[in-house]
């Protein structure tokens, strides 16, 4: 009877499968067309005087006719000099730092749509490194494709040590899942940090981003669209149009973070969403309980290994594409420590967000 304890891990089994395949079937892009598109480069940003001079660096050096595109800068009530750096850089051809109209990421960006010229809209955030290639291959793709929302991979700068190499991999399995869902035409995730859409777009769907919740301008706007008969959400799958971040510096940001993401999803609508962190929540809790069981038992650490060798299948597939896809096969590596600490870490940002000690506040 033991045996039926391994049953919640296989709805788990059969949705990350279907992810897999579909994330296997995603084609590389390939640019094929000269640049034409005009488009507004939004970014909000607070307190960032060290990170602004290297995003802005990265968007000067764009491999793109500078009169096609704008870069709008806005600032979200900075107490340190982001307002001033953002002012005194003058190298571009069409440069706009204002200030934010409201108060917050999603007032802040709202503010840059408002003031843009063009129809296209690109976000990021000012804490990002470019390539040189991104505004060239969103725009080039857009005048192909014709996407209502375009979905770009955002990754962490590689750093040393099992804590980096863990948020690293957390976050591969994300973009899998994200590429492999928005492949399926029902996306779960994206990121504001490499997000493009059309004003005509967000000013449809901008009143469903919960303006009453601080964060989740991404997702809310996401789920909003998919609301939306006839709309075309893509994944842009072109290496060169990943946006890299830094990965959290300590456990308690980290937890933070994952924990105000948490705490969001009970404004979620979309049940494909809830599903699929429904069955996650599961298999963890259930990996939990079999692990502690076993301390007075083995037996039950029999069924936790069976347990975790089955969830461990469609992970490392999720895994090995997207690594392979975009550069960092090493990350592999780390994928067993790494699937051993995930259930705790799980639990852990959970009890934060049940608490509500996931504060909001610019994490280090």
């Amino acid at each position: 009877m033991l045996w039926i304890l391994i049953i919640p891990v296989l709805p788990y089994f059969f949705l990350l499968l279907f992810i897999c395949r579909n994330l296997i079937s995603i084609r590389v892009y390939r640019n094929n067309f000269k640049p034409g598109l005009k488009a507004s480069v939004v970014v909000a940003c607070k307190n960032e005087e060290k990170n602004l001079p290297l995003i802005l660096g990265d968007l000067y050096s764009q491999d793109y006719p500078p009169e096609l595109f704008e870069v709008i800068i806005v600032d979200d009530n900075s107490t340190d000099t982001t307002f001033e750096i953002a002012s005194e850089y003058k190298q571009f051809k069409s440069l706009k730092v204002i200030r934010n109209n409201g108060k917050g990421k999603k007032s802040a960006i709202r503010t840059g749509i408002e003031a843009a010229d063009n129809e296209i809209i690109m976000t990021t955030d000012a804490d990002c490194r470019l390539r040189k290639d991104w505004i060239r291959n969103i725009a080039t793709f857009y005048e192909e494709n014709k996407p209502d929302l375009l979905i770009g991979p955002v990754m962490l700068e590689d750093k040393p040590g099992f804590f980096n190499k863990f948020q690293e991999l957390e976050f591969l399995s994300l973009q899998g899942i994200t590429a492999g869902t928005a492949a399926a035409g029902n996306p779960v995730m994206c990121n504001g940090a490499n997000l493009s859409f059309t004003k005509k777009t967000y000013y449809k769907h901008s009143h469903n981003l919960h303006d009453e919740i601080a964060s989740g301008d991404d997702i809310f706007f996401l789920q909003s669209l998919k609301k939306d008969t006839g709309v075309k959400i893509m994944w842009l799958n072109v290496e060169d149009s990943t946006v890299i971040t830094d990965p959290a510096k300590s456990a308690g940001s980290f937890i933070r973070q994952r924990a105000r993401w948490i705490s969001k999803a009970k404004a979620y609508d979309d049940s494909y969403t809830t599903l699929l962190a429904i069955v996650t929540f599961v298999t963890i809790l259930d990996m939990i309980c079999l692990f502690i069981a076993g301390i007075f038992s083995p037996s039950f650490l029999v069924l936790f290994a069976i347990l975790i060798s089955i969830k461990s299948i469609p992970d490392l597939i999720i895994l090995v594409v997207t690594a392979r896809r975009y550069g960092n096969p090493g990350l592999l590596f780390w994928f067993l420590p790494a699937q051993i600490v995930y259930p705790f870490y799980v639990v852990a940002v959970t009890v934060f967000a049940i608490t509500g000690k996931s504060k909001w506040k610019k994490d280090n």
